[in-house]
C-alpha cells in the first residue's frame, strides 16, 4: 500500500523506468485493467521522448547504424540508465561508454568515438557563449609579455583524439552529402570541438596543433604550450597555429568566471 505522496511518486517513477508496481495500479481509482493501460501509456510516452532526445544528441551514431538499430541501442541503454536530470540535453553522457561495451552487437570499432564526438558537440552547443580573444586584444600588449600570456579554451570546448577519421564519418552522415562511404583506415584525426555563435563545430588539427591545444587546456602559458607542441611535431609553426586559432575564435583569455 502506498502510504504517502512520496511513496506514490517513487512508485510512479519506478513504473516509468520499466518496473512493475502492482501497488500503484491498486492505488488508482476505477478498473485495474484500465488503470494499468493508462500507466503503460505514460511509460510508452516517456520512453519515446527520451529515445527521441537521445537520437537528437547522437545524430551521427544514428546515421551510421540506421534508425532501427539505433532504437535497439537506445532502448537497452535507457533500461540501464536512470533519468536524473530534467534537462534532456544532459541525458546520455555515458552513452559512448555503453556503445564501446556493445561492440559485439554492432561490430563497428569506431562507433564509440563517433558517439564521443556527438556528445562533445552537444556539450559545446549548450555551453554559454563567452567573449573570444582577437588580434585587436593583443595589439596593446608588449611583445615581450606574449610568451607568458595566459590563454584557455572557451567554455564547452574539448579535444578529441581518435584512431578513426571521425571528421570524414561526420561529414558523410550529413543530410544531402554526396559521400556515401568512408574508409576507416583513413584516420587518425584530432578534433577541437567548440561553440560558435549559432551552433557547435569542430576544427581538424595537426599533431602539433593538438599538442598545443592540450597544453593550453592543462593551464600552460603560450610559450610552454608551444614548447610541448614542438616536442611532438618537428617544425611546429607557433605563429601559423596561433593565427589560425585566433581566426577561428578558438581562444579565450584568462580564467573562466
Amino acid at each position: 500500500m502506498l502510504r504517502s505522496l512520496r511513496d506514490t511518486q517513487a512508485a510512479f517513477a519506478a513504473h516509468l523506468a520499466g518496473h512493475g508496481r502492482p501497488d500503484l495500479v491498486a492505488a488508482i481509482a476505477g478498473d485495474p485493467g484500465t488503470a494499468l493501460q493508462r500507466l503503460q501509456l505514460h511509460r510508452h510516452h516517456v520512453a519515446r521522448s527520451i529515445g527521441a532526445a537521445l537520437a537528437a544528441t547522437f545524430p551521427t551514431v544514428a546515421a551510421v547504424v540506421g534508425q532501427d538499430f539505433f532504437g535497439l541501442l537506445a532502448r537497452d541503454f535507457m533500461a540501464g540508465t536512470s533519468l536524473e536530470d530534467p534537462v534532456l540535453s544532459r541525458y546520455g553522457e555515458p552513452f559512448p561508454q555503453y556503445v564501446a561495451a556493445q561492440q559485439h552487437m554492432h561490430g563497428l570499432p569506431y562507433l564509440a568515438d563517433v558517439a564521443r564526438l556527438d556528445w562533445a558537440l552537444n556539450v559545446a552547443f549548450h555551453a554559454p557563449l563567452e567573449p573570444r580573444l582577437s588580434a585587436a586584444d593583443l595589439a596593446a600588449r608588449p611583445e615581450e609579455s606574449l610568451p607568458e600570456l595566459s590563454l584557455r579554451l572557451p567554455a564547452g570546448s574539448s579535444l578529441i583524439e581518435s584512431a578513426w577519421p571521425l571528421n570524414l564519418i561526420w561529414q558523410a552522415s550529413q543530410p544531402g552529402t554526396p559521400v556515401d562511404k568512408v574508409d576507416p583506415a583513413a584516420g587518425p584525426c584530432r578534433l577541437l570541438v567548440f561553440r560558435r555563435r549559432e551552433d557547435a563545430a569542430f576544427a581538424v588539427l595537426e599533431l602539433g596543433e593538438a599538442a598545443f591545444v592540450k597544453g593550453l587546456s592543462q593551464g600552460d602559458h603560450l610559450a610552454a604550450a608551444a614548447q610541448h607542441a614542438a616536442q611532438v611535431e618537428q617544425g611546429f609553426d607557433l605563429a601559423a597555429t596561433f593565427g589560425r586559432m585566433l581566426g577561428l575564435h578558438l581562444l579565450a583569455a584568462g580564467t573562466p568566471a
